[in-house]
């Protein structure tokens, strides 16, 4: 038997637009009662659509960027200040009042602690997870991290230690370039000492990601946390079938 919580309804309390490219929803009301607490940088489940007898129900992967007693915010990034799928076009056009059935929510997956100096790489749609775990790194801590944006007024405060450089790296077309973030992390001037890395983004950058991070600097799974939130031109049903492929191929 399934030892997964059932959906929990939440309300729409806001709508903001953050920048030209991710808007934030907050989501809270009497569902939100009982919701594990900490839980900013997991995600959640957010069920657009019904399973119909010809289609699967709808359903799209979301971070949780912030967290409150009572609301849990969620940001949305749009492709040139567009909906480029069901979750965007229902953040669009939500409205305070409104409601959705909200799964989860799943472990965030922070970075290990401990470490002389970080690695991070995302675009747009990492950017809530790595404010949330750049945000959550010691005062002391020292790294870089490069961000891929779309436009640059997408670049937003992220309270992260002093010792952490962030680098945004701004592309209008996401997906086109994926040597943009290794590149970048290539880049970085970094001391002598222990390293760990948290990588997120589009599938093909990942997968130059991977070839840096896993091949070349031969960090353990304890120091790297690695994954693709998309695929260009795939839907998410599509793209976790590439992701699962692409797994399976990989050296045990």
């Amino acid at each position: 038997m399934s030892t997964r919580p059932p959906p929990r309804t939440l309300t729409v309390l806001s709508r903001q637009s953050l920048s030209p490219s991710m808007i934030r929803v907050s989501l809270g009301g009497p569902g939100l009662a009982g919701f594990p607490p900490d839980f900013a940088g997991g995600y959640v489940k957010l069920m657009l659509a019904p399973a119909t007898a010809g289609s699967k129900p709808v359903i799209r992967t979301y971070t949780i960027r912030h967290q409150a007693e009572d609301a849990i915010a969620i940001d949305f990034a749009l492709h040139g200040g567009e909906a480029a799928g069901p979750a965007t076009r229902w953040a669009l056009s939500a409205t305070p009042g409104d409601t959705i059935e909200v799964g989860g929510p799943g472990l965030p997956k922070p970075l290990p602690q401990g470490r002389d100096f970080y690695l991070v790489a995302g675009d747009m749609t990492a950017l809530p997870a790595i404010g949330v775990n750049l945000e959550a790194l010691p005062a002391d801590a020292r790294g870089f991290a490069a961000i891929e944006i779309q436009d640059e007024r997408d670049r937003q405060d992220i309270a992260a230690p002093e010792g952490v450089e962030i680098a945004w790296l701004v592309n209008p077309e996401p997906g086109q370039r994926p040597a943009l973030l290794v590149d970048a992390l290539r880049s970085a001037a970094r001391p002598e000492g222990s390293l760990a890395a948290w990588a997120a983004c589009e599938f093909s950058a990942m997968k130059r990601l991977r070839e840096y991070l896993r091949g070349e600097l031969a960090l353990a799974p304890a120091d790297l946390y690695l994954s693709s939130y998309w695929k260009h031109g795939m839907i998410e049903d599509e793209h976790k079938l590439a992701k699962q492929q692409d797994a399976a191929a990989q050296p045990s």
